[in-house]
């Protein structure tokens, strides 16, 4: 995943995903992993794509709306997974990768 959320190509505006929306798909994506987030907030944000509290908020950038379902997928999946494990250590890597290869099959 990229770091700088400014590296990746914009959507038309007519294809920005409305938050309600999103918000489902991080709710999708955290059924199939099996962890509850305690709130999902969606704003603007100058640097990051997403972060996540050790309380369980997760708080994604309104950019995110404008990527690509794939690009979203993938945001979400790395949120949800630091619900699990707070850090990015072996065992995350390798459960990104699993959740990421079952969202390019679900494609």
């Amino acid at each position: 995943m990229k770091k700088r959320k400014d590296r990746l190509s914009w959507a038309p505006l007519e294809d920005i995903v409305p938050v309600e929306v999103f918000k489902a798909e991080v709710r999708a994506w955290a059924e199939r992993i099996g962890v509850q987030p305690r709130e999902i907030h969606v704003r603007p944000m100058k640097r990051k794509w997403a972060s996540c509290s050790s309380n369980g908020r997760l708080t994604f950038d309104l950019d995110l709306l404008r990527q690509p379902s794939k690009v979203r997928a993938e945001v979400i999946i790395h949120e949800l997974l630091h619900l699990k494990l707070p850090n990015h250590g072996r065992l995350f890597r390798a459960l990104l990768k699993a959740y990421k290869a079952q969202q390019l099959e679900s494609d």
